[in-house]
């Protein structure tokens, strides 16, 4: 009677053959999570600025809009605070774009800094794990070879 084979051994037979280094992807997780991290506090960090910006504009805002709403001898006094008011809205508006507008270029800058790093750190990574894996896959075919003769 025929003999049914059994893969589920011949695979494992044949991974132990070609043992796989886990730390190269240990090492790739850690080096991925540190990117994240730096990432994250970039992110966090401007976050925090732009609250910042946004409260004083907000505080900023309701100071000038305490004089609006004071009484005024003259009729045409009211006309002229709301032009006052309008006149350092648009005022406040362009310094805080701009604040807005310097957060945004660092975290861009910050970004892509870390960004160029990872690339290259995931590169040299790869390229030391395929020079790794080459040369054990070549002393385990050179056993193999050495076995079979």
């Amino acid at each position: 009677m025929a003999k049914t084979t059994d893969y589920n051994t011949m695979f494992k037979d044949a991974m132990n053959a070609f043992p796989m280094d886990m730390s190269a992807f240990q090492n790739m997780f850690k080096t991925s999570a540190g990117y994240g991290e730096k990432l994250s506090k970039v992110a966090l960090e401007a976050a925090d600025k732009s609250a910042e910006v946004s409260a004083k504009w907000t505080k900023d805002t309701l100071a000038k809009l305490g004089d609006v709403t004071k009484v005024k001898e003259d009729v045409a006094d009211y006309g002229k605070s709301l032009t006052d008011f309008a006149s350092t809205q648009a005022e406040m508006a362009a310094e805080h774009m701009a604040a807005f507008a310097e957060i945004a270029k660092k975290v861009q800058a910050e970004t892509v800094e870390l960004l160029m790093a990872a690339g290259k750190t995931a590169s040299d990574d790869a390229s030391a794990a395929v020079k790794k894996a080459a040369a054990e896959v070549t002393a385990t075919a050179k056993k193999a070879a050495a076995a079979a003769k």
